[in-house]
């Protein structure tokens, strides 16, 4: 499993109306998390350069370990890459991509799942080569959506048309409140090529790390790697 650090602060530590501001690849090409999520995309070329995986799923092992800011700007760094991309929020239960790029959330995913849109009918294009699928209407039945017929002849139709898709999911692991939830990314990792798992370097244990990474292989998941969020600049491991 392969392992990827990036100098940047998690989603749950900003406030929703800062997520405007998550995007490093734009607003500081030449920081360090730019940097580190550019190293990303080289590595995501060569890990597997004969067959490279095109659907690639973001999770994480619970909440706010940055994993929508995470799929955001790696979108963009491979966008910036001449890739034709495209990024769709499934997280049905708190979607934050739309607030990420400023865009409108009025019709999206959900949408298109239920029939009332065609998918080319709810992509935005913040950037060129980047277009995002916002979540839509918040829905009642989230895991049955991404678990549809409808969902998958839609990734199916999304791999002829891009270069890369990446799915921002919700997390892995929930408080008893939630339970419903822990489908949603096993779900979903069924219809991708890989998962990459997101972790925040300053709060995931290794014991909630174990506990996802067991409940995304036993779904039947292929992990690519782990993203290793918020890292200190001066630490020289992760534990």
């Amino acid at each position: 499993m392969a392992k990827f650090r990036l100098k940047h602060p998690a989603d749950g530590e900003i406030t929703n109306d800062d997520l405007s501001g998550r995007l490093v690849t734009v607003e500081d090409p030449a920081g360090i998390a730019s940097e580190g999520y550019r190293a990303l995309r080289t590595r995501l070329f060569h890990i597997l350069a004969d067959l490279p995986p095109q659907v690639i799923m973001l999770t994480s092992a619970s909440p706010k370990e940055g994993t929508s800011t995470t799929c955001a700007n790696l979108g963009v760094a491979l966008a910036q890459a001449n890739r034709n991309t495209l990024l769709i929020d499934c997280d049905l239960r708190n979607p934050v991509l739309h607030k990420i790029f400023g865009l409108r959330n009025i019709r999206g995913l959900v949408d298109v799942l239920v029939g009332a849109y065609d998918l080319q009918a709810v992509l935005q294009e913040p950037f060129p080569n980047l277009q995002v699928a916002t979540a839509g209407p918040v829905p009642h039945n989230p895991s049955e959506l991404l678990s549809s017929e409808r969902f998958a002849e839609l990734v199916n139709q999304v791999r002829q048309r891009f270069d890369y898709l990446l799915i921002d999911s919700s997390h892995v692991l929930m408080d008893s409140s939630s339970l419903g939830a822990l489908a949603d990314p096993v779900v979903l990792a069924t219809q991708v090529d890989e998962v990459l798992l997101v972790l925040n370097a300053q709060s995931t244990d290794k014991e909630t790390l174990q506990r996802a990474v067991h409940t995304l292989e036993t779904g039947g998941a292929n992990i690519l790697g782990t993203i290793v969020n918020n890292v200190k600049v001066s630490r020289r491991g992760y534990s």
